[in-house]
């Protein structure tokens, strides 16, 4: 009999974490680790919007590794610290990667000296809402690592990485020539009243 995608285990609620302990889809260590899923779905469809797009040769490698290194940290997410098997763990160099990318990329955009509404091309808005994605599972890790032993690094990689979608969001609106949209407050907007 060929495999299925359905394996009918997780009807009753639960799924099994690797290792094989099994815990309810509500767990904050499933939502922190399916957020991450998320964020690379997200990072995956800003790729499609690049065919034919200016920057696309050098922006779209460095989102086939983030969405590499995503499910090196879901995986990490997914697995108790004390587990086997052992799967790849996220460590200070996925980090010091990224680092290295937001300096790379942020050296070609003006500083701000305003908040960016999110939004841009279609590869721009894209990353800008791989960005917020990111944020919330890297809340929901903090969440989890409440109640659960996390790997710390995960945290660390998260916090990096929304910065770097960020950089790469207005990198890519800069490529395909969009205007960055400023947030101007309401008070600034109209002094007098």
């Amino acid at each position: 009999m060929p495999d299925r995608i359905y394996t009918r285990t997780g009807d009753d609620g639960t799924t099994s974490l690797f290792g094989g302990e099994r815990v309810a889809k509500g767990n904050d260590r499933i939502d922190a680790y399916g957020t991450v899923d998320e964020t690379n779905s997200i990072v995956g469809l800003a790729r499609s919007h690049l065919s034919g797009e200016a920057g696309a040769e050098r922006l779209d490698p460095v989102l086939g590794d983030i969405q590499e290194e995503l499910f090196v940290v879901g995986a990490d997410l997914a697995t108790p610290v004390d587990a086997t098997p052992i799967v790849p763990r996220v460590k200070a160099h996925h980090v010091k990667r990224v680092e290295a990318r937001i300096d790379d990329f942020d050296a070609d955009l003006q500083p701000l000296k305003k908040f960016v509404l999110p939004g841009g091309s279609p590869a721009g808005a894209s990353l800008h809402s791989a960005r917020t994605v990111c944020r919330r599972a890297e809340r929901l890790v903090v969440r989890a690592s409440a109640s659960t032993p996390i790997n710390e690094k995960t945290k660390v990689y998260l916090n990096r990485l929304s910065d770097l979608l960020f950089v790469l969001a207005r990198w890519a609106n800069k490529q395909a020539g969009m205007r960055e949209d400023k947030w101007i407050p309401e008070d600034e907007d109209n002094p007098d009243e």
